[in-house]
């Protein structure tokens, strides 16, 4: 693949400018306003203010009426970037970008670059800027606020950068790709007391440990085999101290699952454990249970056409085409439940390697190796699907 230098360079300043400067879901103010003055520059009609602090941009070319929408996630995490050595590295304390939204965002102005220079389709193109992903939020967010009845789109693509994933290779399989994301609170209610005299108390934390053990079984237990599901707790909280046995104890976790059938399992099992364990050691519980992220699904047709336009990109030895699905959750698969569409992840490093550093870590850092990649393979599906 011959370099262009001057994409490179673009990509990367708006990249490190983005890191920067990362804002949190629905606050992406500046960020939006950086995006929109960019494809502006480029030629694109823009339109912001779409699901709070989302944004459209659209750019037609000759007259074909096909439209192909390419989104990209701008938020950034409520967490500390602790590489501060970089020079690039986070100027908002307690704020960052963890996941790598700021490269998502530049490769889709580089395919915005890449396009409006070449103009090689015919039709229209709209990049999808989108707020809140990490809350599973700004997709449905933009829904509501008539993203598709005004800014129509035929199909939709999207990706995300994957640690452990060397770079060069491009992953997505058609169906279920990224699970549905499900959050529980379970408070329990018990007697507090002197940690001396137990005998007086009703003592929640028992219980919960003994809640936080049994859920473990609903997947041995109670999923079939052939299905994929996760149960996980991962905070507790009690209003107990050091020589007291607190009255109430709170446990929150999450679910991952890639049907509503067993979504709809894992609730039911979880509210019966709880009421059963609590009841048994006579004190009483609640079970909050919301879904926040729909699974992922990727429609076959559009699979196909990520496929080759992937490998036109990196060579077909380096895409693979049903790649495994992964328990994690997408904003993106709120879309797909709208309009056609597939996503894909590119890889931001092999373990071990600077890129390899896990997402949602204080070290890890986006890969600007890939930014070309990712830039190149969104300006060929387009090109793909709007043949002049």
């Amino acid at each position: 693949m011959v370099k262009d230098e001057a994409l490179e360079q673009e990509m990367l300043g708006w990249r490190h400018a983005l890191h920067q400067h990362p804002e949190v879901g629905f606050q992406e103010v500046h960020t939006a306003a950086f995006v929109a003055k960019v494809v502006k520059g480029l030629g694109f009609d823009v339109h912001c203010g779409i699901g709070g602090t989302g944004l459209v941009a659209s750019l037609t070319v000759g007259e074909g009426t096909g439209v192909i929408g390419v989104r990209a996630d701008m938020d950034a995490l409520a967490m500390t970037e602790t590489a501060t050595n970089r020079p690039h590295v986070s100027r908002k304390s307690g704020c960052m970008h963890g996941c790598g939204h700021d490269g998502h965002m530049a490769m889709v102005l580089g395919a915005a670059l890449l396009l409006s220079r070449s103009r090689d389709f015919n039709g229209t193109v709209r990049l999808i800027f989108q707020p809140a992903e990490e809350h599973g939020c700004g997709a449905n967010a933009m829904i509501r606020d008539g993203l598709f009845e005004h800014f129509p789109v035929d199909e939709i693509y999207g990706v995300h950068n994957i640690p452990g994933m060397p770079v060069g290779h491009i992953a997505t399989r058609a169906g279920g790709i990224m699970a549905s994301e499900d959050n529980f609170v379970i408070r329990i209610h018990g007697r507090g007391g002197h940690a001396a005299r137990p005998q007086m108390a009703v003592d929640p934390l028992v219980i919960a440990a003994e809640i936080i053990l049994a859920l473990q079984t609903i997947i041995g237990r109670s999923v079939d085999p052939s299905d994929s599901a996760v149960v996980s707790c991962t905070e507790i909280h009690s209003d107990g101290i050091r020589n007291s046995i607190p009255t109430h104890v709170e446990i929150k976790g999450d679910t991952r699952s890639y049907s509503p059938e067993v979504q709809a399992l894992l609730e039911r099992r979880i509210r019966e454990l709880c009421t059963g364990i609590a009841s048994a050691h006579g004190a009483t519980c609640e079970v909050e249970y919301t879904h926040e992220f729909v699974p992922t699904v990727n429609w076959p047709e559009c699979t196909l056409v990520a496929i080759q336009a992937a490998q036109r990109v990196v060579g077909p030895s380096n895409v693979d085409g049903n790649v495994a699905p992964m328990m994690i959750s997408e904003d993106f698969g709120a879309f797909l439940r709208v309009v056609p569409g597939a996503f894909a992840f590119i890889g931001n490093g092999a373990s071990g390697t600077p890129g390899g550093v896990p997402l949602h870590n204080g070290q890890y850092d986006f890969n600007d190796e890939i930014l070309s990649i990712g830039a190149r393979y969104f300006a060929e599906l387009v090109r793909t699907q709007l043949k002049p």
